[in-house]
């Protein structure tokens, strides 16, 4: 009986050693498969971080492009409004100078015609001065006289107007002689001022 209760011992423990050998490898099989889950989700989060850098690296970069285009399309844009700005001005110069010769002779045919004017009355003059010069005498002295005359006034008149501008001249001189006398005046009086106050500034040093 002993014997045989000794043998069902054994067998007990040999069994329970058999099943905590068991559990130790299910155990150890579990702990792989954990391991290796979890290696596959770190590299799977790994990858996702990976194509999401990647995802971000490209839509920095297509943002950079779309605003390197935009500053392209604006400086185009400048470009084009300064030519046209440009050519709009050389168009108004054009037109300013065409019309300015335009008007430079007209001017000038104006002048042309006062002075064919101016001839011809002359020439009437001259005739009629002729013929009465070939009726009359008298009326050649007279003219002599009147000539004179007009003359002597011409000669009154370039004195009086040389006395008036020498006049204004002086006027002028003396009037810029009074002002340089004020601003001397002036400065002096700043200088005499600032050096006061430099007197006070030492005294209180």
């Amino acid at each position: 009986m002993e014997e045989d209760e000794e043998e069902e011992e054994v067998e007990e423990e040999e069994e329970e050693e058999e099943e905590e050998e068991e559990k130790e490898e299910e155990e150890e099989e579990e702990a792989v498969e954990e391991e290796e889950e979890e290696e596959e989700e770190e590299e799977e989060e790994e990858e996702e971080e990976e194509e999401e850098e990647e995802e971000k690296e490209e839509d920095e970069k297509e943002e950079e492009e779309e605003e390197e285009d935009e500053e392209e399309e604006e400086e185009d844009e400048k470009e084009e409004e300064e030519e046209e700005e440009a050519d709009e001005k050389e168009e108004e110069e054009e037109e300013e100078e065409e019309e300015e010769e335009v008007e430079e002779e007209e001017e000038e045919e104006e002048v042309a015609e006062e002075t064919e004017e101016e001839e011809e009355e002359e020439e009437e003059e001259e005739v009629e001065e002729e013929e009465e010069e070939a009726g009359e005498e008298e009326q050649e002295e007279e003219e002599e006289e009147k000539e004179e005359e007009e003359e002597e006034e011409a000669v009154e008149e370039e004195q009086e107007e040389e006395e008036e501008e020498e006049e204004e001249e002086v006027e002028e001189e003396e009037e810029e002689e009074e002002e340089e006398e004020e601003e001397e005046e002036e400065e002096e009086e700043g200088c005499v001022s600032v050096s006061s106050n430099l007197c006070q500034f030492n005294l209180t040093l």
